[in-house]
């Protein structure tokens, strides 16, 4: 009796699983799910540890043993998605951007949305001019420590916070200025409201870049926002598209192709190389979500869109959710007292941290911040159209980037920019290189962009688990060959010539399987004595009739002669 208690217990053990799931405000959440518990069971439960309604625009992001990120699909067991060992390890993140923010319904959603940005921010993904940076970093100051007070916030208090990777005391001295002089007064949800306000207007708003290739073999960066597609190359933007202009997107291999049709009917196709398959299939993907989600009207519009123009290759994939007009019409039926907020406040995060108890950043990042050399940025331009030949317009509710240069060290009276994904550009520029969060291999692309060097100064915490030392190892392995080139020429054409010779085997496999599916159809119409309603009409047809005699009888005739002749000479023999 005990070991049959004990073998019971060790079964129910194996059907649940540990999952901890980081949210934007660094805190975690663990739960324990079914083994066969889909991913819409585990966003409900943290959405109801939330207090959240407007859960549309949230999404939970994880990464698997090969360190590409995935979308946890709520239709699918989380289990089988899941391909590294338990316990679970995932994050809660803004998956669509709102396309007016501060249009939400609830305090805690835009709470939410806050967060994400602020990490966008820090991370280098909102790219902003100087006067930008300094108001949005002096709105997340008013939003934390309320009004200035000589008593509690001596000179250079600003210096103690961490808005962005790096910056100079010039910005520092301006986001303190305006949080004494323009912000007084201002609750955290006023500020955070006008926080929401004006990084919609950025032009990076919402992006989450993936990192591709050219057909030149120019690394890129690939973004979908609530407006359109985004290309990004170097510092500039070349390519934005609108949704209602994008026809189609597929993926083959490594391929991604993308199908614009614009004004006066012209038809473009872009050709870009992602990194593997899976950052394919996840670019695709991803793209495939964010058109249903912006563009179409019903969520029963959504049809299941496949990877490929032929049925038997390729993904299919259909996206499950509603869409962005629907989740905004369900927003204004919302009828409940405002859920209460715990805001961070003070508390240290440590991916995004709000404030850092020791002296301000300089040009050499301390040993513990997670960070890579990168290039510098020097001066400050307004943001000006990218002068593309490509007739697809890179026009857009904001312009282009700056152009990189190099520099040696910080100096306070230079302007100031926001750089890549871990750290911030010692304090010269604001407009970074894109690059998107707890991504290593989007860092190396971003640094080789920027002319810097692919040597890693910093660690680097995954989303996912710190991997041991051996893995380490591995991963430099990996990133070292990345940094070389994604999606280089070597063995390109073999594996063109590879993938075209699979194509026409399985198009010759495909065709003689339905003529042999024909062929047996062919027989029990014609032979078989079956007295079913499709095959009795069938057979009834003056056309049927007439190939029936004039030829399958003919036909039929010739080969049991042949046979039998065939027969006989084995015989003789």
């Amino acid at each position: 009796m005990l070991s049959r208690w004990m073998s019971g217990s060790s079964r129910s053990l194996e059907r649940e699983h540990s999952c901890t799931v980081r949210l934007l405000d660094d805190s975690e959440y663990t739960c324990t799910i079914q083994r066969d518990a889909k991913g819409q069971y585990l966003f409900d439960l943290l959405c109801h540890h939330l207090n959240l309604l407007e859960k549309d625009y949230f999404g939970i992001r994880f990464v698997d043993p090969d360190k590409q990120r995935h979308w946890l699909e709520f239709t699918k067991s989380v289990v089988k998605q899941m391909r590294a060992q338990p316990p679970f390890t995932m994050c809660f993140r803004v998956k669509f951007y709102p396309t007016d923010p501060a249009a939400l319904k609830e305090e805690i959603t835009r709470y939410l949305v806050f967060l994400q940005i602020k990490r966008d921010l820090y991370h280098g993904r909102l790219l902003c001019k100087t006067s930008d940076a300094a108001l949005l970093a002096a709105y997340i100051l008013q939003a934390e420590i309320g009004d200035y007070d000589p008593g509690k916030h001596p000179e250079g208090y600003s210096s103690k916070f961490q808005f962005f990777p790096k910056h100079s005391e010039k910005l520092e001295r301006k986001i303190a200025e305006i949080h004494k002089t323009e912000l007084s007064g201002q609750t955290p949800a006023t500020s955070e409201l006008n926080f929401l306000r004006k990084a919609q207007t950025l032009e990076t708003y919402g992006v989450d870049p993936h990192p591709c290739k050219d057909v030149s073999g120019n690394a890129a960066f690939l973004a979908f926002t609530p407006f359109g597609f985004v290309v990004l190359q170097g510092n500039k933007r070349i390519h934005f598209i609108k949704w209602n202009e994008v026809t189609k997107m597929k993926f083959e291999g490594k391929t991604f192709y993308l199908y614009v049709s614009q004004k006066e009917e012209k038809k473009i196709v872009l050709t870009y190389f992602a990194p593997t398959p899976e950052a394919c299939k996840h670019l695709w993907k991803c793209g495939i979500e964010n058109q249903a989600f912006y563009k179409l009207e019903k969520s029963s519009q959504v049809r299941t869109v496949s990877s490929s123009n032929l049925f038997f290759k390729g993904s299919r994939f259909r996206y499950s959710g509603r869409v962005a007009k629907e989740v905004m019409e369900s927003s204004a039926k919302i009828k409940r007292e405002p859920p209460e907020i715990h805001r961070a406040g003070l508390v240290p995060s440590r991916s995004c941290p709000s404030i850092t108890h020791g002296p301000r950043l300089t040009s050499v990042p301390r040993t513990r911040r997670r960070a890579v050399h990168i290039s510098i940025m020097e001066g400050l331009e307004s943001l000006r159209d990218s002068a593309h030949s490509t007739p697809v317009r890179s026009a857009s509710h904001s312009d282009a980037f700056l152009p990189p240069v190099r520099s040696s060290r910080v100096d306070s009276s230079e302007r100031v920019a926001i750089i890549s994904d871990e750290i911030y550009s010692p304090a010269d520029s604001v407009l970074p290189t894109p690059v998107a969060e707890h991504s290593l291999e989007l860092m190396l692309l971003s640094r080789q962009i920027n002319g810097a060097p692919c040597s890693i100064e910093e660690e680097k915490e995954s989303e996912a688990n710190t991997p041991t030392a051996t893995e380490a190892d591995e991963m430099r392995g990996e990133f070292k060959a990345l940094c070389q080139g994604v999606g280089g020429t070597g063995g390109t054409q073999a594996t063109q010539v590879n993938k075209f010779v699979l194509s026409v085997l399985r198009l010759l496999l495909v065709t003689v399987g339905l003529l042999f599916v024909l062929l047996l159809l062919l027989i029990i119409l014609t032979e078989s004595d079956l007295d079913v309603a499709f095959f009795r009409d069938i057979r009834q047809t003056p056309e049927f009739e007439q190939f029936h005699y004039q030829y399958f009888c003919p036909l039929r005739r010739w080969f049991a002669c042949k046979v039998r002749s065939v027969l006989s000479l084995l015989i003789d023999t």
